[in-house]
């Protein structure tokens, strides 16, 4: 399969090149900087991509790569830092830059000397961050865009097939970078673009059934969308060799363990063991007087494994543990020198004491959106496949502080009348995610004749395609009133309404 690898020197936007090289049907992976050259080239891709990153590459200590890169003859594209990183290696002159350019920006593309550039606009918009730049192009490139302070955004060297931009092209504020992918991936790595849902499903099917063999796989089910595309995936590679645990760790949505049971229970479509198992109290208890929203995250997690552990000892010798793990949960949870931006309980392997042979994470390469993909090709109801993400921690994260019983009640119960609402009023949530959460505030209010002293609900509505950045829905003012009149007198316990305006980044989606 061809693909193309990202080289991680630290940029906050690597998990949106990957996505805007898979946009072009071409495969693409995240390594970090720290992957050997003999490892790159068995990877054997059909084009390398450097990112940005926080260092000045003139620095004794900042990251830096192997020169020998650039003479491997694979296309390299170097972004911001990466561009740099090649110019300095190359003897080019990177300094810092007399004045820093941030945000939109406006750039002169000189098209007609461009490979990478050729169907750009000759004045468009990037999207600049840095401090540094290149001063002086390095023996054999050609400058082939300027803005009115950088003297070299952009430069290539055909010959040697290595091209730099100082913007950033991944971000939707680079208006024509989609057709720098483009090119990059067809014009210049000369891929086939054959990288499609249908061919990630048959493959991965038959990838399974081979690792699997005759062996038993249990599955983590929480019914969310990846778990359930995990889950069919499997039913549909190894039958009645898999078996279904659902937890209901009482951190769930309003009916919705009742709701999974329907689907993937003995009256479903779908060719599997069910079991459900409800362990309320039980996670409670190991919640409580916890309040690290980090702490709170590895708790659940663990206890997740200890859970499907017990189980698996009731129905016999099982060989595989399944999970619904999605790329954008593998980058979140630190890649490279990437930060750990929080821990998710479905990565970093499994802890000595639990006896599987391995994992298997079938959609471990996937962002949320191909994963819908999936389940659609798969044929699972688009009802479900669209339905709203639901993190492993469920309501945990959704709770600032201690989580309790009674906490929880208040929650799921705003959530379904925000859910509720939205329906209603025939907002389109399949763009998104829309949820209702718990401050830890508690504020004084009044109610009818009375002072009440109770907590603070807070909806949150994000628009996003990837899920690795988002933007706050711009919800009807009246819907937002409704949703606050209705919480207010039907939830017992809350007595404000609050609505998050905050994008990721700097926030993440949930509000832990």
């Amino acid at each position: 399969m061809e693909k193309i690898i990202v080289l991680d020197f630290g940029g906050q936007y690597k998990q949106l090149i990957a996505r805007r090289v898979r946009e072009n049907h071409v495969y693409c992976e995240i390594h970090p900087y720290t992957t050997p050259l003999e490892k790159l080239k068995e990877m054997n891709p059909k084009g390398i991509i450097l990112t940005g990153g926080p260092d000045s590459v003139y620095l004794e200590d900042s990251l830096s790569y192997d020169p020998k890169l650039f003479e491997l003859g694979i296309p390299v594209l170097g972004i911001c830092y990466g561009a740099q990183l090649m110019a300095y290696l190359l003897k080019g002159e990177v300094k810092t830059a007399p004045v820093s350019e941030y945000g939109h920006t406006e750039v002169h593309a000189d098209t007609e000397k461009s490979v990478l550039l050729h169907d750009w606009k000759e004045t468009s918009t990037v999207w600049m961050s840095h401090t540094d730049y290149i001063a002086k192009a390095p023996e054999g490139f050609t400058v082939t865009a300027h803005t009115q302070v950088c003297p070299v955004a952009a430069m290539e060297n055909p010959e040697k097939k290595l091209y730099a931009v100082q913007f950033h092209p991944e971000v939707v504020h680079t208006e024509e970078g989609q057709k720098l992918f483009h090119s990059f991936v067809y014009d210049i790595c000369h891929c086939a673009g054959d990288w499609k849902m249908d061919s990630f499903v048959e493959t991965s099917v038959q990838e399974l059934r081979k690792k699997i063999g005759n062996g038993k796989v249990l599955c983590a089910l929480s019914g969310g969308v990846d778990s359930s595309v995990c889950a069919v995936l499997l039913s549909k590679a190894v039958g009645k060799q898999l078996t279904c645990v659902f937890v209901d760790h009482g951190l769930l949505r309003k009916d919705e363990g009742d709701e999974v049971e329907a689907v993937f229970g003995p009256n479903g479509p779908y060719e599997l063991n069910f079991v459900r198992v409800n362990a309320q109290d039980y996670f409670y208890e190991k919640l409580k007087g916890v309040s690290d929203p980090e702490q709170k995250r590895k708790i659940i997690g663990a206890e997740f494994i200890n859970v499907f552990e017990k189980e698996a000892k009731k129905i016999g010798k099982v060989d595989f543990l399944a999970q619904g793990t999605i790329y954008p949960d593998v980058v979140e949870s630190g890649i490279g020198k990437g930060a750990v931006i929080k821990s998710h309980h479905n990565v970093g392997g499994l802890p000595d004491h639990v006896d599987f042979k391995e994992i298997v994470e079938p959609l471990r390469t996937l962002f949320k959106d191909e994963v819908r993909q999936v389940g659609l090709e798969l044929g699972i109801p688009g009802k479900l496949v669209f339905r709203q993400p639901f993190p492993g921690p469920g309501l945990g994260i959704r709770i600032v502080g201690e989580v309790t019983a009674e906490k929880v009640r208040i929650v799921q119960e705003a959530d379904a009348i925000f859910r509720q609402e939205l329906e209603k009023a025939g907002v389109d949530t399949g763009k998104g995610q829309f949820f209702a959460a718990l401050s830890n505030m508690r504020s004084v209010g009044v109610m009818g004749d009375h002072r009440t002293y109770d907590y603070a609900v807070v909806l949150r509505g994000v628009l996003t395609s990837d899920f690795m950045t988002a933007e706050a829905a711009n919800l009807d003012w009246k819907l937002l009133q409704t949703c606050m009149n209705r919480i207010i007198n039907e939830v017992k316990g809350v007595n404000r309404v609050m609505y998050d305006l905050t994008s990721k980044p700097p926030g993440t989606i949930e509000l832990e």
